[in-house]
């Protein structure tokens, strides 16, 4: 069973910068990786993705510019550096991975943004 742990997570004024964190349990190197995020009373959305594969990044029209993931896959370890953060960046963060017919999700990591 593949694990995944989120973390980074925290309060940051309007502006500031996390750096989150998700280390996988079993080989991160066979899957595609996923940060996605909940607001309260709103639908999860995807946030970024980087692929298994020559590490093709994908990001959401809301963070472009701002955030940056990236994996180490001798760390197993998938990461999301958030810059510039927003009140409407607070949310549930959860990393996916994800391979064929199988997905796996962390816990989820709490950002807020607020003065």
């Amino acid at each position: 069973q593949v694990q995944l742990v989120e973390s980074g997570g925290g309060l940051v004024q309007p502006g500031g910068s996390l750096r989150l964190s998700c280390v996988v349990s079993g080989f991160m190197s066979n899957y595609d990786m996923t940060w996605y995020r909940q607001a309260p009373g709103k639908e999860r959305e995807l946030v970024a993705s980087i692929t298994r594969i020559n590490s093709r990044t994908n990001y959401a029209d809301s963070v472009k510019g701002r955030f940056t993931i990236s994996r180490d896959n001798a760390k197993n370890a998938v990461y999301l550096q958030m810059n510039s953060l927003k009140p409407e960046d607070t949310a549930v963060y959860y990393c996916n991975a994800h391979l064929s017919v199988f997905d796996y999700w962390g816990q989820g990591t709490q950002v807020t943004v607020s003065s």
